[in-house]
Order: structure tokens, then C-alpha cells, then sequence
């Protein structure tokens, strides 16, 4: 309750970002049914608590201010969240006074998804399987580098609708957008953890579950959070896309300095129809010319990935057709042996076509290199998030502690 009897609420717009408004008792439902209002949370016993990760820091400042906190609490808070090693509890934050930290424990939230499961690859990768506030399912991967460079690739969507035949997570098929703190919690609590070993998360690639542009506004919404509360500079944020032209030209004008990867795989409308559906929609010519535009207008390199298949887009007259395509075009690409799906019968190319497919585009006038593959042995790997066998392990686990509680 505010000071004159009104109901705070705690209303959830454009990538859940969180509002604050005061409406008396007796409008409350008027205002709930209004169509500018999304989902409500209220702070109160009856209502859902508020996820920290989810509150910018205007939202922080007043939420706090109306519990009679000066303004410097909301620093103090914030750096828990983004400069301490993580904290599992918010009895751990000892310089908040013991009041503010049991109405904190009461109203709020450290983070609203769960570690379904969790596996460590051979090379230090680890792959986690987050379970969501409605048991939805999504991974993401944090990959160390032995200069240092801790990545994590993060999703942006539970599934994906694009439908790309080699990709596990196309596979599957497409269950909802994340919202822009689920989104942005995955950066967050990776990178809270990587200080508890005085380490730093230093890049973020959205590379994992779903299309990034397909959920624009979180996505972006995400990858602002993860410059300013996290400290990651733009350059060493990357977002993928198949291919939406209208959303690469609308990134274009953003004026960020984030990075942009296309997925494209194929040099020929036919081919990249039959493994990328989005291909049907926007040809690669549009394609093609969405990218110069993205160039021209922010100045900055574009990225190609490209899986290399045994047989199929390996050979030395696809890449003279992809260097044909490319020409004249700010860009760099990115080759990486095909990852092993369950959906996919097709294999990764070997060594030697690859250093030969690079000597192809090279000799063409365009720079590429072969991406170190990294995760392999448990899924981790570009294209093989949301595999069904650590979903099926943490469907036993779940079932195993809903169990353990009914009992």
C-alpha cells in the first residue's frame, strides 16, 4: 500500500521491463483491465515476488524509496548484483540493514530460473539447462578460452521457429519468446558466478536457443543490460540471425556498436531453401543487400557463419560462389565443421577441405577462419542446444524432486 491507500503495482512491458504505478483500491481492476497493461505483479503477500534481475535502476531506486530507503541503498543492492561473487541468499548482502533485507527476502527474488542440470565438457565448457517460472526448458553455454575470454552463449527463445533442418534447436520446434530478464539473467548469473574465481564474464554471443530477431525488442532490451549492468562493451556483444531482412536493416539504425552474424551456410537460393526455410521468405539477394546497408550504415564488418557438410557446401566451386556472392562486402566468415544433430544425417567436413575452402575465399579477396570447436562431447556446440538428451535428463531430475517433496 502507498502512503494514501493506493495499491502499488508492478506492471511488465515492452521485454518485461517493470513500471511502477499507484492506483487506488477501488480502481485497481479498471486499471488491470486497461489495454495498455500487461501482466501484473504486486508487492505483497499475495502477489508474486519481484525477480531483482528484472528491475532497472529507476525501478530499483523507487521500489526501494517507498520501503523509506534512501537512494544509495539501490548502489548498494546493485552492486550484490553485478560486482560481489554471487550470493545464493539475501542475508548474504551484510551492509543492508537487517530490516531491508527481510522485506527484500519477502517481496523479491534472486533470479527466477533454476539449474535443471548442468554438464562440464572436456574442454572446460559448461553447458547448463535452465528450468523457467513455467518449467519451460532452455540451455546455455559458458565457454572458456585460454587467454582468458570467458564467453557465454545465451538463447533468446524457448525453441525456435525457424526451422533450419540441421539445428537441434530448429528441430524441435517453437514453444515462446524469453523475456528480456530471462534473457539477460542467463549473462548475469554466469557472470556472477565467474567472480566468485575472480574471473570475468568478458563476452556474451546470443548464439543459443531461438532467433534473436524474432524477439527484437527483448533481445536488444537484453543486450543494453548486459553493456551497463555487467560492463560487457558493445564490441564483444554478438547477435545472430538466419537472415530477417526488415530486423537486420532495423538494426542497422540502432547506432549500437553490437556485433552482427549471419547465418547462411549455403551460396545458392535453391540449396539454402532445403536446410534454412527462412531463405523462401527473404532470397539471398535481400539478403545480401540488407547486409551492405547494415555496413554502410554502422561502419562495421559483418560476420558469415557457415557449417561446413561433408559433401555438400565443402567444395572448392561452392566457395567460389560464396566469394562471388560476398564481394565487395565488408565481412569476415566464420567456418565451422558441422555439429553433430540427432535430426541431421549430415557430417562434418574434414581439415583438409576446410583449409582448402578457406584458400578458395581467401585467394577471392575474403578473410575466413575455421571456428575452434568447442563441447562437443556433451551438446554444447553450435547448432546442438536443447538436444533431447539433457532434456531428458532433467525431466528425471525435476520428476525425482517433485517426488522427494510430495513425500
Amino acid at each position: 500500500m502507498s502512503e494514501d491507500g493506493g495499491v502499488i503495482i508492478y506492471t511488465s512491458g515492452m521485454g518485461a521491463r517493470m513500471s511502477r504505478t499507484i492506483v487506488t483500491t477501488a480502481s485497481l481492476s479498471a486499471v488491470a483491465s486497461a489495454s495498455r497493461l500487461m501482466p501484473v505483479r504486486m508487492l505483497g503477500t499475495a502477489g508474486a515476488p519481484v525477480n531483482l534481475y528484472g528491475l532497472h535502476d529507476d525501478e530499483m531506486v523507487s521500489m526501494l524509496k517507498e520501503w523509506g530507503q534512501p537512494k544509495f541503498r539501490a548502489k548498494q543492492l546493485k552492486s550484490w548484483l553485478y560486482d560481489a561473487p554471487a550470493v545464493t541468499h539475501i542475508d548474504e548482502m551484510t551492509n543492508l540493514p537487517k530490516a531491508l533485507r527481510a522485506k527484500l527476502v519477502e517481496h523479491t527474488t534472486l533470479g527466477e530460473m533454476s539449474v535443471a542440470h548442468q554438464q562440464e565438457s572436456n574442454d572446460g565448457t559448461r553447458k547448463r539447462l535452465w528450468q523457467c517460472h513455467d518449467d519451460a526448458l532452455i540451455e546455455s553455454v559458458l565457454m572458456p578460452y585460454a587467454d582468458n575470454r570467458r564467453t557465454a552463449c545465451i538463447s533468446s527463445q524457448v525453441g525456435c521457429a525457424m526451422g533450419c533442418t540441421f539445428c537441434a534447436t530448429g528441430q524441435m520446434g517453437f514453444k515462446r519468446d524469453l523475456t528480456e530478464t530471462e534473457i539477460f539473467e542467463q549473462a548475469a548469473r554466469f557472470a556472477a558466478e565467474l567472480r566468485e574465481k575472480d574471473e570475468r564474464l568478458s563476452n556474451v554471443v546470443f548464439m543459443g536457443m531461438g532467433e534473436p530477431f524474432r524477439n527484437y525488442d527483448a533481445v536488444l532490451g537484453a543486450a543494453r543490460r548486459i553493456m551497463t549492468d555487467l560492463g560487457i562493451g558493445a564490441r564483444h556483444i554478438t547477435i545472430s540471425t538466419v537472415g530477417l531482412v526488415p530486423q537486420i536493416r532495423r538494426f542497422a539504425d540502432e547506432g549500437l556498436e553490437v556485433k552482427l552474424a549471419i547465418s547462411l551456410h549455403e551460396s545458392t537460393d535453391e540449396k539454402r531453401s532445403s536446410i534454412m526455410p527462412v531463405n523462401r521468405r527473404w532470397k539471398l539477394e535481400e539478403l545480401i543487400d540488407a547486409c551492405h546497408y547494415y555496413v554502410q550504415q554502422s561502419g562495421r564488418r559483418i560476420t558469415f557463419e557457415w557449417a561446413l557438410i561433408s559433401g555438400t557446401n565443402d567444395d572448392a566451386a561452392t566457395a567460389k560462389r560464396l566469394a562471388a556472392l560476398l564481394r565487395g562486402l565488408k565481412c569476415h566468415v566464420n567456418l565451422i565443421p558441422l555439429n553433430p544433430t540427432r535430426g541431421f544425417d549430415g557430417r562434418p567436413s574434414s581439415l583438409p577441405n576446410a583449409e582448402a575452402f578457406i584458400k578458395v575465399l581467401e585467394s577471392n579477396g575474403i578473410p575466413a577462419t575455421v571456428r575452434v570447436r568447442r563441447g562437443i562431447d556433451i551438446d554444447a556446440g553450435c547448432g546442438q542446444l536443447a538436444d533431447s538428451a539433457s532434456k531428458e535428463l532433467a525431466i528425471k531430475k525435476i520428476t525425482s524432486r517433485d517426488r522427494r517433496r510430495a513425500s
